[in-house]
């Protein structure tokens, strides 16, 4: 296992005037055996990071280390990595055994060795009644599970995922991260995970990395990133309904957008008076889309009994302690 160390990193297409940043100067370190979620909507730079730390793409300024070994220079070979990505990437002639035994058996390694590993990781992902298949044999969530299985038998110094879950329904992809934490908790591997999923990102993550448009607006784990968002892209794009971002409200210093998440929002005869535009019915919960002024309100609530009509009016207010600043221009926390 392994830390990684990002300094300074920048990656540019193109030259210097006329170029494309894609990464703009990053420095962060993932410590050893830990597992790191880069989240951030298409488009960002996720996974033009992760081919850096892989070597599939160069660097165009800065450093990475795995350990205390600068990679910069060095081959994918080189970097005692594995990835596992999207696309299963699987040899469809060949057995699931032969698959995940392929790189052991490229590095020459001893045939019980080989077999003893890929019998190992198979009883972990319960592969085993399935080392004789091909992979046309197997369902979506098996092959996800093969290629996975592929990089844990090389017993790496870091793992990197590249959206591994994209192709999965739902249910499988729930099934599938349940999986990926019990193997990380049982292999202790440090590991980048890359999405666009921020149900993905909170759920696995020890610590996110949270990219837009090359620039890491926060790093931290799932909870400060929630509870205290570093800005109003994090904000809004970290929880599902997105926080309440509001503008021109009275009681709120000019300059300043004002933030709430939706369950921090409650019924209070003293409130704002809001305007129901639609109600959705989530099971356990309803959401309850309102407008206050030129601002879109949602508001997160599990009592049953309310169930307003559309075109009427709320009370609502901000629950004490639960709101947030940013700054109007910056677009940055303000404490």
């Amino acid at each position: 296992m392994a830390s990684i160390t990002f300094t300074h990193v920048k990656k540019q297409y193109g030259n210097a005037r006329a170029g494309v940043q894609v990464i703009h100067d990053l420095t962060a370190q993932v410590e050893d055996g830990e597992f790191v979620v880069i989240v951030g909507p298409s488009g960002c730079g996720k996974s033009t990071l992760l081919r850096m730390v892989a070597g599939l793409e160069e660097i165009s300024d800065g450093t990475i280390a795995i350990g205390d070994k600068i990679v910069n220079g060095l081959e994918p070979a080189e970097r005692d990595i594995a990835m596992v990505f999207q696309n299963y990437a699987l040899y469809p002639h060949m057995s699931v055994f032969d698959n995940m035994a392929y790189g052991l058996k490229i590095a020459k390694m001893p045939e019980t060795e080989i077999r003893a590993r890929v019998d190992k990781v198979a009883a972990i992902l319960e592969l085993a009644p399935y080392l004789d298949r091909k992979p046309r044999a197997l369902s979506g969530g098996q092959r996800q599970r093969v290629a996975m299985g592929r990089a844990i038998v090389r017993q790496p110094k870091v793992f990197l995922f590249d959206e591994p879950l994209s192709n999965l329904d739902a249910k499988l992809r729930a099934h599938t991260r349940l999986e990926i934490q019990k193997l990380h908790r049982d292999l202790g591997i440090t590991s980048l995970f890359v999405t666009h999923d921020q149900v993905e990102a909170m759920t696995l993550a020890q610590r996110m990395i949270v990219l837009n448009a090359g620039v890491v607006e926060q790093f931290g784990t799932p909870k400060e990133v929630y509870q205290r968002p570093a800005s109003v892209f994090v904000a809004s794009f970290m929880g599902s309904p997105p926080m309440n971002l509001l503008k021109n409200i009275a009681g709120v210093p000019s300059g300043q957008v004002l933030g709430i998440r939706p369950e921090h929002l409650d019924i209070d005869v003293d409130g704002w008076s809001v305007s129901v535009e639609a109600v959705e019915m989530l099971g356990a919960e309803r959401l309850i889309y309102c407008s206050l002024g030129a601002n879109q309100l949602i508001l997160r609530s599990y009592d049953d009994h309310l169930n307003p009509a559309l075109g009427s009016t709320l009370k609502v207010k901000p629950r004490e302690g639960y709101s947030h600043h940013f700054g109007a221009v910056t677009g940055k926390r303000i404490e």
